[in-house]
């Protein structure tokens, strides 16, 4: 599927808009198409979040800049061709060059400007996003180079003191490898598309995402993050709070207890995805319209519980 265009989809408390021109979803080990192409790029905003924390929103995933002593951090680098338009928004809050880029999955609105970036640059990533980016057109050849170099499985720790970054996976949700990344010193973090808003869930079945894990997984998130207040979302367009985060684990556990009782009750997919309704108490959360929207979603919903 490509996206060429800029994709608007309200998310969020008093709706926020979601610019994912470049989304895409392809088969595992499929092409990536359009991955090394240019898109019409919008201008990037930055707001600070933190001290030495800011967020750059636009043209794909929202990127998140952390400045250390050694250098800047860069957390997802949106679609392709916006590697020296995140230099640019990055040289307004700090002259330190970039040092480190941290991929928070694997699609092409996170991951597209990596390779504009100096092959010097430490790339991180978990390593099933490794594993799914190894298979985009994007990282093959001499672009290799591009693909994390350091990988975990669990957690990992990068520096020390007031430039610590905590690295988590918590299981599939968005994908099979959405990292967590926590600023401890600053009480925040980037979540990626695990968390990309206030909508029903985003999920990319052929990349390992789960619709039966999704609030599971961001349920372990809620539990194992300590001392986090602030939330980067994967596409809002301001910061969220970690109730955000409780009540998001919330909704998708609602969501897949919902989709089991239409299974109980002989229902089609088909029939489900008629009649699904955002409930009550979650006034504000939309319908997302990304990789087979609700449909979709109910359909590999469907797919999983029914294995089981």
């Amino acid at each position: 599927m490509k996206r060429t265009v800029v994709l608007g989809l309200l998310l969020g408390l008093g709706g926020i808009s979601m610019l994912a021109a470049g989304f895409q979803n392809p088969p595992a080990g499929g092409q990536r198409r359009g991955g090394g192409g240019q898109q019409a790029q919008g201008p990037l905003t930055t707001q600070k979040v933190k001290e030495n924390l800011y967020m750059i929103v636009g043209n794909g995933g929202n990127t998140a800049a952390f400045i250390t002593d050694g250098g800047v951090v860069v957390v997802d680098t949106k679609n392709p061709g916006n590697g020296q338009a995140i230099l640019d928004q990055i040289k307004t809050v700090t002259p330190k060059p970039v040092v480190m880029i941290i991929n928070t999955h694997t699609h092409n609105d996170h991951v597209g400007s990596n390779e504009q970036f100096p092959a010097t640059v430490d790339f991180v990533a978990q390593e099933n996003t490794k594993a799914n980016m190894e298979k985009m057109d994007n990282f093959k050849g001499d672009n290799a180079k591009f693909l994390p170099k350091k990988t975990f499985k669990d957690t990992l720790k990068l520096g020390k003191g007031k430039d610590e970054i905590d690295l988590f996976y918590f299981g599939p949700a968005h994908t099979s490898g959405d990292a967590w990344v926590v600023f401890p010193a600053l009480r925040s973090m980037h979540a990626g598309d695990a968390f990309a808003g206030k909508s029903t869930p985003i999920i990319d079945g052929n990349n390992g995402g789960s619709a039966a894990e999704y609030g599971k997984t961001l349920s372990k998130a809620a539990a194992g993050i300590k001392n986090v207040d602030t939330i980067i979302g994967g596409h809002t367009d301001h910061p969220m709070a970690f109730a955000d985060l409780k009540e998001y684990a919330a909704f998708n556990n609602d969501f897949i207890t919902w989709v089991q009782g239409e299974i109980n009750a002989g229902k089609s997919a088909d029939q489900a995805a008629m009649e699904y309704k955002v409930p009550a108490k979650y006034a504000g959360y939309t319908v997302s319209t990304f990789l087979g929207g609700i449909k979709g979603n109910i359909e590999l919903a469907y797919k999983e519980l029914q294995k089981k």
